[in-house]
């Protein structure tokens, strides 16, 4: 098999950690002798053992007292470079060194300046060989969210709305009507699961009185953030209920009460975005779903602070309402959902 095949099986294996490393990145591992897997694994849970040490145990497990004589045949692939600092775990560039890795294949160099390149530089010094930039790009792809918050010093922000066939947004009176079907809400319940954070303003928090959670998927619910300058939400909606941690983004008050984090801005009316992007990289919020309404989605728009757009399109069109926010990004992919069609946008400006 090619080295191509086993990165992506890396690629596959990194994924399985979605929504649980943050704000590590996703990594797999996989350990090839003679053609044939001797071990994989993964980074599963943030704080827990990265994919090498993990792999590295699986072969142990399965092999037992040949596994050391195995590794030092053996080529180790990993869709990220290997760490090469103390974390809340040893560097596992350290662990190949030890075990005498024959070779070891490498996806992309990882950004953070305590690894970019001194991984790669610990193997190479131990004799080791070292190929790296094995599908690069998808593996980079796979890590967006930790490539932004790393190389931008913000989150990765996914922007999402729902837009009725004539391009209506939401209703002119301010009452709650659903655009979408049940597959559609289905997905984005998914797609919280698979972020850390989910954000709100004052408006929709009042009148669709939503609960933000991933009910309908199983997985963590993300953070609820809420941009509620005067403090106008009342506490009775279902933002402050115990299902999630809940952030107000305010200018009254800095508080923690229970599972509610108050936040105090100063001059939210100035460069609102930028203050709130960078606020989530300081609590290490590495990804956001921003969910509207138009003023707070058009803010984020106008100050090209956002990566990927996902935008459902209904079938019915309605005599009035407010316009969608305008989307000025690369179309990658359009699919139909049930009877809505979803269309996502990367914002490659940024890139």
């Amino acid at each position: 098999m090619s080295d191509e095949f086993y990165i992506k099986r890396c690629l596959e294996l990194a994924l399985l950690g979605m929504g649980h490393v943050s704000p590590n990145p996703m990594v797999g591992c996989v350990i090839v002798l003679n053609h044939k897997v001797i071990g994989e694994g993964y980074h599963q849970a943030y704080g827990q053992a990265h994919a090498e040490p993990n792999t590295v145990k699986a072969v142990f497990d399965r092999y037992g007292h040949e596994a050391e004589a195995m590794l030092k045949q053996a080529t180790a692939y990993v869709s990220l470079e290997p760490c090469a600092h103390f974390g809340k775990t040893p560097p596992c560039a350290d662990l190949f060194v030890k075990h005498q890795i024959k070779k070891v294949v490498i996806g992309n160099r990882d950004p953070f300046s305590s690894v970019d390149g001194k991984g790669i530089e610990k193997l190479k010094n131990a004799g080791i060989e070292v190929l790296t930039g094995v599908l690069e790009d998808e593996c980079r792809y796979l890590n967006r969210r930790f490539f932004t918050r790393i190389q931008q010093q913000r989150p990765y922000i996914i922007l999402k709305w729902a837009e009725t066939a004539n391009g209506y947004f939401a209703t002119k009176g301010g009452q709650q009507k659903w655009i979408t079907g049940a597959l559609a809400k289905r997905l984005a319940h998914q797609w919280r699961t698979e972020e850390d954070a989910i954000l709100i303003g004052k408006q929709t928090a009042i009148t669709d009185n939503p609960q933000l959670t991933a009910r309908e998927w199983p997985g963590k619910n993300p953070i609820r953030l809420v941009i509620d300058k005067n403090l106008q939400v009342p506490l009775s909606n279902h933002i402050f209920n115990t299902e999630a941690k809940t952030i107000i983004f305010n200018e009254i008050k800095t508080d923690i009460i229970g599972h509610v984090q108050y936040i105090q801005m100063e001059d939210m009316q100035f460069y609102l975005a930028q203050k709130i992007a960078f606020q989530l990289y300081l609590m290490d919020i590495q990804s956001v779903i921003i969910e509207g309404g138009a003023n707070i989605l058009n803010q984020f728009l106008s100050s090209n602070l956002w990566d990927e757009a996902r935008i459902f399109s209904s079938s019915e069109s309605w005599m009035e309402g407010i316009p969608s926010p305008v989307i000025n990004g690369n179309l990658k992919e359009q699919v139909q959902i049930g009877n809505d069609q979803l269309s996502i946008y990367i914002n490659n400006i940024n890139k």
